[in-house]
């Protein structure tokens, strides 16, 4: 990454996350593909709900016939997450409109936060709406473009695992987490390796005790105040 903000930049740095969209969406569509869903409807669903998660469940429960209201609580207790994301994001957008707040928030997806956070370390924190929604875009229509793809080879691949393609988004997530480490100057190596086995800790007691809706948003939350605590109490 470079101090740039302009929209080739955002291209150019966004591409290396499109492989991991791109894998997970063929997964999706030919999931979809298999509980019987059409390639139209698979489209829709990646277009409107645009959530990765949320995405997958909303096809579990349709097959399984459940109601649509409770389709709907399901998938945004899953996306839940994204209201922390867009509050700390919204600093960095003040000067600009609401619609374009708007639009920003709207495609907000991990990857594209992700990288909004790696890219302010090269830009003394600063965010341009041109940057990020061209980051969003690009995923946003390698999701789609993706997800009606594996639609469509839905007859000719089984099952999505035995091609490994239920691993790339956590790959991805991998890769941004290993790029975050190396830009961030603010903090030190070793506390930021504290707080990434904190927030292991954290996820891992969370998958026992809590709902698997609440994990994230929970863990975002404590893992945040420990990471606070730790960077006081040791560095």
């Amino acid at each position: 990454m470079n101090g740039e903000l302009s929209v080739k930049s955002a291209i150019k740095e966004t591409l290396p996350t499109v492989f991991g969209y791109i894998g997970i969406g063929i997964a999706f569509g030919i999931i979809g593909h298999a509980a019987g869903i059409s390639t139209l409807l698979v489209g829709l669903i990646s277009i409107i709900i645009y959530a990765g998660s949320a995405q997958f469940i909303t096809v579990s429960m349709l097959t399984a016939g459940a109601p649509v209201l409770s389709i709907i609580i399901a998938t945004f207790l899953v996306n839940s997450r994204m209201i922390l994301m867009s509050a700390s994001l919204a600093p960095y957008f003040e000067k600009y409109s609401v619609l374009k707040n708007v639009q920003i928030g709207t495609l907000l997806t991990d990857e594209s936060f992700a990288l909004g956070m790696n890219k302010i370390n090269h830009t003394n924190h600063q965010l341009s709406f041109e940057w990020f929604n061209t980051a969003n875009i690009i995923v946003y229509l390698t999701w789609i473009v993706s997800s009606i793809i594996g639609a469509e080879l839905g007859n000719l691949i089984g099952d999505p695992q035995t091609w490994g393609l239920d691993f790339a988004i956590i790959a991805m997530f991998w890769g941004l987490l290993y790029l975050q480490v190396l830009a961030d100057r603010q903090f030190s190596f070793k506390l930021q390796v504290l707080v990434i086995i904190t927030a292991i800790v954290l996820t891992y007691v969370g998958m026992i005790f809590l709902p698997k809706t609440l994990v994230i948003i929970v863990v975002t939350i404590v893992g945040c105040e420990s990471g606070v605590l730790i960077k006081h109490a040791f560095f």
